[in-house]
């Protein structure tokens, strides 16, 4: 069932668990994501973005949530202007997050603070970014640079109304160059002062202690995109698709998909977390098992 953001991310923060927010970008990863989350009796947070034809996408991703019976939130990632977010919004999503991260904080709190009374108006979640959180390949600086201050977190939920804050605290976007290093001690610190839904960007090769641990101090979502298509990547390497075999290659990286997010509801502890009805996955069976004609 397609919910808001925030009901599933306020119940990860009070029970303590975090819920994998995972890639919603085509038909192939929103069917086994779901597929996933309904075998684990997990809620799921799909990541979309607006290319290509999003309002064709996002009711694909709508379809499936609706045919489950956990929730399923869908979430526009790193929307970086205000039309990008409005147009999220008209094409059906229930989250919007709204990165400002690169601006003063004045100007992030402002704008961010305008675009949570609209989406909170449609019925849709906001999650915004303070700090910031940036590149694996540029860890050596990104790593330890612009982290986000307790107060200062504080100060930006009582302001801006958003529902759920990414905090910079040593995690990076995509691959990783160097050792990821969570500055934990932070993290408990924001938690302290806030005592609101964390999220957590960069979860990809961040360690599944370090996931498990930031999970324990307020982290409700942990964004995991680039582990999850390199699972499908290394799948359609890895197998012989010669001669007729080649009909299993989607099957080969769906399988791939659903196998990295069964993995990461366990790591987040969102396992069995689902709220409503025991899971029934009603989207047809699973792909990968199917014969191809």
């Amino acid at each position: 069932m397609l919910i808001p953001m925030k009901t599933i991310l306020d119940h990860a923060y009070r029970h303590k668990y975090g819920v994998p927010a995972l890639p919603g970008f085509n038909e192939m990863t929103i069917r086994a994501c779901i597929e996933a989350a309904a075998e684990a009796n997990s809620p799921l947070i799909l990541l979309t973005h607006n290319h290509g034809d999003p309002a064709f996408t996002n009711s694909i991703a709508r379809t499936f949530a609706n045919q489950v019976d956990i929730g399923v939130a869908i979430c526009l990632d790193h929307s970086p202007t205000f039309a990008d977010c409005v147009m999220g919004i008209r094409n059906g999503v229930t989250a919007i997050m709204a990165d400002r991260s690169t601006l003063p904080y004045e100007e992030n709190a402002t704008q961010v603070k305008a675009l949570a009374d609209i989406a909170h108006a449609a019925g849709v979640s906001i999650e915004a970014e303070l700090g910031h959180v940036g590149s694996g390949l540029n860890y050596a600086k990104d790593g330890t640079s612009a982290l986000t201050e307790p107060d200062a977190a504080k100060r930006f939920f009582e302001e801006t109304g958003t529902d759920a804050l990414a905090v910079a605290v040593g995690t990076a976007h995509g691959v990783y160059v160097g050792t990821p290093k969570l500055d934990f001690e932070r993290l408990a610190d924001i938690d302290a002062a806030c005592g609101r839904p964390l999220v957590l960007h960069g979860g990809s090769g961040s360690g599944d202690e370090n996931i498990r641990r930031a999970c324990s101090l307020g982290v409700a979502k942990v964004n995991i995109v680039t582990d999850v298509l390199a699972a499908a990547y290394q799948a359609a390497l890895a197998g012989d698709f010669t001669g007729n075999a080649i009909h299993g290659f989607y099957p080969a990286m769906f399988k791939a998909i659903r196998d990295s997010a069964l993995r990461m509801f366990a790591v987040t502890g969102s396992v069995g977390m689902a709220q409503g009805n025991q899971s029934r996955a009603l989207i047809g069976g699973d792909l990968a098992s199917k014969d191809e004609s």
